[in-house]
């Protein structure tokens, strides 16, 4: 059986009585060569422990299996368990464990089941969670790279740079755990059923250390959120309505002595700049106790 063979996983899901799932976002490849390329691009070894999210079928999966030295898929969808027993039999370093990822605790799953393994994850991510699983990987600091296929707008808005359309806050919670790199497109017609969008190949490498030091990564975070809340709105504006606690002369003097024009808007600013800033505001937080 070919797990990328539309026949085969037609007459595989026939008999196992499976139905694909609109809510969970279900969309399984049908292309050999994505699952083979993703495998390869996240740089495995036999003494690589691999967390995958949402195996579907057990493709990605399997490919996975033959580079690492174990394969850990953590699946939403318990209507799976026949199919994947099937697909993934005889694949000794391969476990499946059905649990929501959102609702798991990674790093402790992983020491249990990697012990001192150099770990990764892979994941073909369901549009829906992109983001929340993403930051849920990222935030576990416990992986060396996250290696997942998203859609490709997200992944523009993960890579972006200041002051283009695509930068967020998303972008700058990714690039300040990781390094992005987009790897390559794929179609939609590489799936079953067919999503209505191009999807890409993203990998993040996992910064050992934040590329900045900041006093509070929890006023950083708050700072960067509060920049993006509004867009188009001043930075001082922004940063008004994200800390109240203090005042709008206050802020503006942050601003401008982190060497901020006042009306300089959040989306221009790099990571290093919301450093600055949000050292400011902690700062003054500290000063005002």
């Amino acid at each position: 059986m070919k797990l990328t063979d539309i026949n085969d996983i037609k007459k595989l899901l026939s008999e196992e009585g499976f139905r694909f799932s609109k809510s969970m976002g279900q969309n399984f490849l049908t292309a050999a060569w994505v699952p083979e390329r993703i495998a390869e691009e996240a740089n495995l070894d036999e003494g690589t422990g691999v967390l995958e999210i949402g195996p579907g079928i057990g493709c990605l999966t399997e490919q996975l299996s033959m580079r690492a030295g174990k394969v850990l898929a953590l699946e939403l969808d318990r209507s799976l368990k026949p199919v994947l027993k099937r697909t993934l039999s005889g694949r000794d370093n391969v476990e499946i464990v059905f649990a929501d990822a959102m609702k798991t605790d990674i790093p402790a799953l992983c020491l249990d089941r990697f012990g001192e393994m150099r770990r990764c994850a892979c994941a073909n991510l369901p549009y829906n969670i992109t983001s929340p699983i993403i930051t849920t990987l990222l935030e576990a600091k416990c992986f060396d790279s996250v290696t997942v296929m998203i859609q490709r707008e997200v992944a523009r808005r993960i890579c972006a740079r200041p002051g283009t359309a695509d930068y967020s806050s998303f972008s700058v919670l990714v690039q300040w755990y990781a390094e992005p790199k987009m790897l390559f497109d794929v179609g939609p017609e590489c799936f079953i059923p067919q999503p209505k969008v191009t999807s890409t190949v993203l990998r993040l490498d996992c910064r050992k250390e934040p590329p900045v030091s900041v006093k509070s990564e929890r006023i950083f975070f708050r700072t960067v959120r509060g920049a993006f809340a509004v867009r188009r709105k001043t930075l001082l504006n922004a940063l008004s309505s994200a800390f109240s606690e203090l005042n709008k002369d206050e802020l503006r003097n942050i601003i401008i002595s982190c060497g901020f024009e006042e009306k300089i808007r959040g989306e221009t600013l790099g990571i290093g700049d919301f450093a600055k800033i949000s050292d400011g505001i902690w700062h003054c937080f500290n000063k005002n106790l």
